[in-house]
């Protein structure tokens, strides 16, 4: 069987219906590795929530990890940042561009522009890459493209008391 190229992955992660961040580390200096899991509403446990402040919601299915698990891997990195989701920006502002929609590259944004000015070395241009997860948001710049590989949870190594829930 052929490998899902680098451009079907990303379209993979791009139109996944939720994304959960599994796990962000760095290996060794200056490499990054952030590992996803795909989510989706899971139905079969559909039914009344009672959130924070007496907020009730009638037939509320809970969104839970149910597929594919991605692993990006930047081989350098200049700046990375990563913010709770209910605090991360994910295109509020009508000054900053961008394409994709869960996996975004920006080609203005204000992340990319404090990184710029707070930051020398400026031999490559940058790029500004944004991970819209459930759990966080995680912006990214670098001169270096992510590898990009796709997985099962099992082939992943996640098992079910492994997945973020």
């Amino acid at each position: 069987m052929n490998e899902p190229t680098q451009e079907t992955i990303w379209h993979q992660i791009d139109s996944a219906p939720y994304l959960y961040l599994h796990r962000l580390f760095e290996p060794r200096d200056n490499q990054l590795i952030i590992i996803l899991q795909e989510a989706g509403s899971n139905q079969a446990r559909k039914g009344r929530r009672e959130l924070p402040g007496g907020i009730v919601i009638e037939d509320a299915a809970p969104i839970e990890p149910t597929g594919r698990v991605f692993t990006l891997t930047w081989k350098s990195y200049v700046s990375y940042c990563v913010t709770e989701e209910m605090h991360g920006s994910c295109g509020k502002y009508e000054d900053e561009e961008y394409t994709g929609r869960l996996f975004r590259v920006y080609s203005e944004s204000h992340y990319l522009n404090f990184v710029a000015v707070d930051t020398g070395a400026h031999f490559e241009p940058y790029r500004h890459y944004k991970i819209a997860c459930l759990n966080h948001v995680i912006d990214i710049v670098s001169a270096a493209t992510p590898e990009l590989h796709s997985d099962s949870p099992e082939g992943a190594g996640l098992s079910d008391s492994a997945r973020i829930h």
